[in-house]
């Protein structure tokens, strides 16, 4: 409950007005400060002109604040001029965690200042100061505390804005370094470019939940977890079902890349496919499409989720460029097209790698089911999956029958 002015103004201790020890604005300020810098750990690492200026002057500020309030008086441009500060902090990057603890610092040192000379005769006094002490510290950390988000959402509103263009005039290939400088981002020589999908989470089908809700929450985990495996450095344009992210090149390994892909599947629950192109930053938006397309050609063959890098998958992707020998290999299948557990069983087969448990697990059917269809293929197309060079012909038939125009 806040004390009114008349009670404030009547506050008294040891027979002096409440606000008496902390008149001495600037001498006050000036140990505070040095209070903060020997005990406030981040406080010590700013520098001088900071502590002399900014630092000193807030603390003048909220000095100045307590006493008019002890002494009955609102002083709203005081509360004003706190708020302009906690913004600059927020842009700054000081922690907020820093500043509230220096706050709460310089309570405790003014707090013992006021109380240090109160007699057993202040006692009504006293509880009413208290209670007037923590409306001081309420307004302050208040006007701190949303003044300081309030202006974090901002700069981090820009910035995402800036990145976005930025990450959008890579893929146009347009001219960058004007709005590099201004998100405050180094271009790199070359960069990875990967291709995302991120298929539904279950949670997006259930009635029972909002399902964009469900789908902005998987998205958010996904770049969260990006940002800090790759310490703030990609550039990516995401949607709730993937998008593109660029990495530099020397960001991250082979392997790390790889671990990135099962690390961004955790966050997002969901397991994530990824088909990746290095290539030079003048080049980035023809190796984007090349990464979309590779992408695509994965889906397509119902490939396993993970990591597929260009280099491992050429002869797969030029099987899918236009022209005679893509749709003379695509009607190798033809004679499938009646048996479509058939066509499927190929599929999957090739699509787990040639590992026949695996292939069985997933049709719910025995091994031998699986060696007999894969005969039963071979037979009616006179190319036998059993044999490297018949199953290489096979797949090589697949992949094109999945972009044959029909």
């Amino acid at each position: 409950m806040a004390i009114d002015n008349v009670s404030r103004s009547g506050l008294t201790l040891a027979g002096e007005p409440m606000s008496a020890p902390l008149q001495d604005v600037r001498a006050l300020s000036r140990r505070m400060v040095g209070h903060f810098v020997a005990n406030v750990a981040p406080c010590g690492t700013l520098p001088g002109e900071a502590i002399d200026g900014d630092v000193t002057t807030i603390t003048r500020v909220c000095l100045q604040l307590a006493v008019g309030m002890l002494d009955g008086d609102d002083i709203p441009e005081k509360t004003e001029q706190l708020e302009h500060a906690a913004a600059g902090w927020a842009r700054e990057g000081v922690p907020i965690d820093t500043i509230l603890h220096a706050v709460h610092e310089g309570f405790k040192l003014g707090l013992d200042l006021v109380v240090g000379k109160a007699t057993t005769t202040d006692f009504g006094d006293l509880v009413d100061g208290t209670k007037l002490v923590l409306e001081i510290l309420d307004t302050m950390t208040t006007a701190i505390s949303v003044a300081y988000v309030r202006e974090l959402r901002s700069v981090v509103s820009e910035h995402h804005t800036a990145v976005h263009t930025l990450t959008s005039a890579l893929l146009g290939g347009h001219s960058t370094s004007t709005m590099a400088r201004e998100c405050g981002i180094e271009i790199a020589e070359s960069y990875s470019v990967l291709a995302l999908s991120i298929p539904a989470h279950p949670d997006e089908h259930d009635p029972r939940l909002d399902a964009k809700v469900v789908a902005r929450r998987k998205l958010r985990r996904v770049q969260a977890r990006l940002a800090t495996a790759c310490q703030d450095r990609p550039l990516s344009l995401l949607s709730v079902d993937g998008g593109t992210v660029l990495i530099p090149r020397t960001a991250l390994s082979h392997e790390q890349l790889a671990a990135l892909v099962g690390e961004l599947s955790e966050a997002a629950r969901v397991p994530i496919t990824v088909a990746v192109v290095d290539t030079a930053v003048e080049r980035i938006p023809e190796a984007a499409d090349q990464a979309h397309e590779l992408l695509d050609m994965v889906q397509r063959l119902g490939c396993e989720n993970g990591l597929y890098r260009f280099d491992d998958m050429a002869l797969e992707y030029q099987l899918t460029r236009p022209g005679p020998g893509r749709e003379y290999l695509g009607a190798l299948l033809d004679p499938l097209d009646h048996h479509p557990e058939l066509l499927e069983t190929l599929r999957l087969h090739i699509g787990n790698n040639l590992n026949r448990q695996r292939t069985a697990r997933v049709m719910h059917v025995h091994t031998n089911t699986v060696d007999y269809r894969l005969k039963k293929i071979g037979s009616l197309i006179g190319v036998d999956p059993t044999q490297p060079s018949g199953l290489w012909y096979l797949r090589s038939a697949l992949v094109a029958r999945t972009y044959r125009v029909l």
